[in-house]
């Protein structure tokens, strides 16, 4: 025999197994004295009906940079409860902010150490060029040197 159950009791019930917190479905069923299978038929014709799918809802993979960072501002400071109801209202998960902070930050410090690399690199190149014209310089002098040595022993050779 089948047992009818009113519709303000399948709410009820409803309710209660969506905010049964640690205790599982077949512990509420027993408390309620309802078939468990029952149960689970009302939570999935009850889903439906409330969960409604949102077309311009994004993927977390489909956020523009602009948009991780506002959520990681917006994000910023909350814990726990707080933080897993925004989570919630924006349709994503705590990991997701985690990473997207990781990002950030390694992104900031790829681009201080490019800059401070293309810096290196330039000065690097300046200093060798300096050198090389130095060296030039040097060699030119140590040339001029020789010359003048020579020079001055062909004078001597022709004054003597």
């Amino acid at each position: 025999m089948k047992s009818r159950y009113s519709q303000a009791f399948r709410e009820q019930a409803i309710q209660k197994l969506l905010q049964r917190g640690d205790k599982t479905i077949q512990c509420i069923a027993e408390e309620l004295n309802i078939n468990v299978f029952t149960l689970k038929h009302w939570l999935r014709q009850y889903r439906p009906q409330t969960m409604t799918t949102n077309k311009t809802t994004k993927r977390p993979i489909d956020w523009t940079p602009e948009e991780r960072f506002q959520a990681l501002m917006a994000s910023h400071g909350l814990e726990d409860e707080g933080l897993n109801a925004y989570c919630r209202a924006q349709g994503i998960f705590s990991h997701h902010l985690e990473a997207w902070r990781q990002d950030f930050i390694n992104s900031t410090h790829k681009s201080a150490q490019e800059s401070t690399d293309k810096s290196l690199r330039d000065e690097n190149k300046q200093l060798k060029k300096d050198l090389q014209r130095k060296e030039k310089a040097l060699a030119e002098t140590a040339a001029l040197l020789v010359l003048q040595k020579k020079f001055q022993a062909f004078w001597e050779e022709k004054a003597s």
